[in-house]
């Protein structure tokens, strides 16, 4: 297993949210943060496999690293057949990155007149592929893996704790929200810092 792709990822994120959070510059860590993220899940070879594991329905959301200062947090959504999500939001931005299998996005936008939420355009993820959630564009959406006979996997990278946040569930036929706090499945977090086989060997 190649960590040190993920601990690469980690350090450069760190680096990008710290200037970015400098600035204000969330167009800044969204537009690098993607690029970021593309690289990661275009290799398949560091995510540890504690953190892959299939639950037999719904969804597992293992947090990965959570920076000290809560400025991002880079989770793996394992996706039992056929899992879906409610309609929910974020209350911050998003980037998600397919790993294995697929999934889709179904954004939703809210009707001005009835406050009911529509149906907007639909995205299918395939491995590789990227997606960004801006709650100034429209962050509504539900996912759904777009596989029935097995599971899927995505990295997601938030600019918050994202598992500590008020956010919002929807009805979408009346568009009423309802505050929950998602929280994270695993208790443990992946070793990143575990140097000692490359240091064994080194000349």
């Amino acid at each position: 297993m190649n960590i040190a792709r993920l601990r690469r990822f980690i350090g450069d994120m760190t680096s990008l949210v710290s200037g970015a959070w400098q600035d204000k510059d969330e167009a800044a860590a969204v537009e690098v943060g993607a690029r970021l993220l593309r690289e990661l899940v275009s290799h398949d070879d560091w995510l540890p496999d504690s953190m892959a594991k299939c639950p037999p329905h719904g969804y597992a959301q293992n947090l990965l690293w959570c920076d000290p200062f809560e400025r991002f947090s880079v989770v793996s959504f394992v996706w039992a057949p056929s899992a879906q999500t409610p309609v929910h939001d974020h209350q911050m931005w998003g980037l998600v990155g397919m790993l294995r299998g697929s999934e889709t996005s179904q954004a939703y936008a809210r009707d001005a007149a009835t406050g009911a939420l529509v149906p907007g355009a639909c995205t299918t993820l395939a491995p590789g592929d990227v997606e960004v959630l801006l709650p100034s564009v429209g962050d509504i959406h539900k996912v759904t893996n777009a596989l029935s006979d097995c599971g899927s996997l995505s990295i997601h990278v938030y600019g918050g704790n994202i598992g500590a946040v008020r956010r919002h569930t929807f009805d979408p036929a009346s568009g009423t929200p309802n505050l929950f706090v998602s929280g994270y499945t695993n208790q443990i977090v992946p070793n990143l810092w575990d140097r000692s086989a490359e240091a064994r060997a080194q000349p």
